[in-house]
């Protein structure tokens, strides 16, 4: 069976969905691995690197066409999409409720395709999470990126010539991504707070040594899955009220806060930033789906009196070796439970777990995403 990995085609994106060390054990389980050239130089990672364990390098018109199965990190063009055969199987971070168009053309080339970012939150799940995988980097690089841009240094620090104070960084939403931001902001120093819709989460937070805002309410806050839900426009105003005193007297904002399949909630308003410190910084984390702050711009950090708002829809790339890395393993995980080169069937088409990621299969568009 044929495994190719390709080169990624969205903007800003420099990670690959398979590093040579994971190449290496899928050639020793029997696969064969192909690699578009230079798929992997953005990470760090020569064509030579993957030659050495194996794997053929070439260029996409001889590879893709005779893969059955391709890696990708992001959606493929159609172009690529076209080249791949008939009942080929993609895996990736394919992003279907917005790739309309890509989903119809993997349809129309009876293309089946996996997305990993719908693995569900289980047990047996937990080795395949990307999501998890990705965000808990992405969080460490929101702290490191807006410690950078603050012109400010980030703990207390005792001189003889006074103490400065630490900074004040605030989180908001507390999933992986914005746990591991307080567990960084910490690690440096700053004084730390959070907020998020779910009550569970006030217990990790504080158990990580940051003080916890929420609005009290009574609906349930979190779907079965675990993730935050959509919550009422009166809860959304108390929301509001809360936390805009609270951000007059922080020095860094990072937004994490996100609803799948929906656009991000706005949580930080124009007004709101009007009444933060000069030299502030605000990293919108979620700016892939809209955005928290109603102010940040896709791919670009911009100054608004005095705030600086970061609104780059890729961060996690900013650490592509490890995420590559981190990547490759989800997917190698995934590819265990789902191929079987000793079965005569091969593929495991009846999972719970491959049948919550597929969203084509047999030229049939998952329901939830034929729109």
């Amino acid at each position: 069976m044929k495994i190719c990995i390709l080169k990624e085609t969205t903007q800003n994106e420099k990670r690959v969905a398979l590093v040579p060390d994971v190449a290496k054990k899928l050639i020793n389980d029997g696969f064969e691995v192909f690699i578009e050239s230079g798929a992997g130089k953005q990470s760090d990672f020569s064509d030579e690197d993957y030659t050495g364990v194996g794997v053929t390098a070439a260029e996409a018109d001889k590879i893709i066409p005779n893969a059955d199965i391709i890696f990708s990190v992001k959606m493929p063009n159609i172009d690529s999409i076209k080249k791949m055969k008939a009942e080929a199987c993609l895996i990736g971070l394919l992003n279907p409720y917005d790739n309309h168009e890509q989903l119809k053309a993997l349809s129309e080339n009876n293309v089946n395709a996996f997305s990993m970012e719908l693995v569900p939150r289980s047990p047996r799940a937990q080795s395949m999470d990307v999501l998890s995988s990705q965000s808990n980097l992405a969080g460490y690089k929101a702290i490191v990126d807006s410690s950078s841009m603050f012109n400010r240094a980030m703990p207390m620090m005792m001189t003889a010539a006074g103490t400065i104070a630490p900074a004040k960084i605030f989180i908001m939403g507390v999933g992986v991504a914005g746990l591991q931001a307080i567990a960084t902001a910490k690690r440096m120093g700053a004084v730390v707070s959070a907020t998020d819709v779910r009550r569970a989460a006030g217990e990790q937070c504080e158990s990580l040594g940051a003080s916890f805002i929420m609005v009290e309410e009574e609906q349930d806050s979190e779907d079965s899955g675990g993730y935050a839900k959509e919550m009422s426009e009166d809860y959304q105003k108390r929301q509001s009220e809360l936390i805009s005193d609270h951000l007059k007297s922080q020095d860094i904002v990072i937004c994490t806060a996100l609803i799948p399949g929906r656009p991000a909630p706005t949580l930080l308003t124009a007004e709101m930033v009007s009444s933060m410190k000069k030299g502030s910084v605000i990293i919108d984390m979620a700016i892939e789906r809209g955005g928290n702050c109603a102010l940040t711009e896709e791919n670009k950090t911009i100054n608004v009196g005095g705030v600086n708002i970061v609104g780059d829809t890729n961060l996690i790339s900013g650490l592509a070796p490890d995420a590559s890395n981190l990547y490759s393993r989800n997917l190698y995980s995934f590819l265990s439970l789902f191929v079987d080169l000793k079965s005569d069937e091969k593929l495991n088409w009846k999972d719970e777990i491959v049948e919550a990621m597929s969203v084509v299969r047999d030229k049939k568009i998952s329901e939830n995403f034929n729109k």
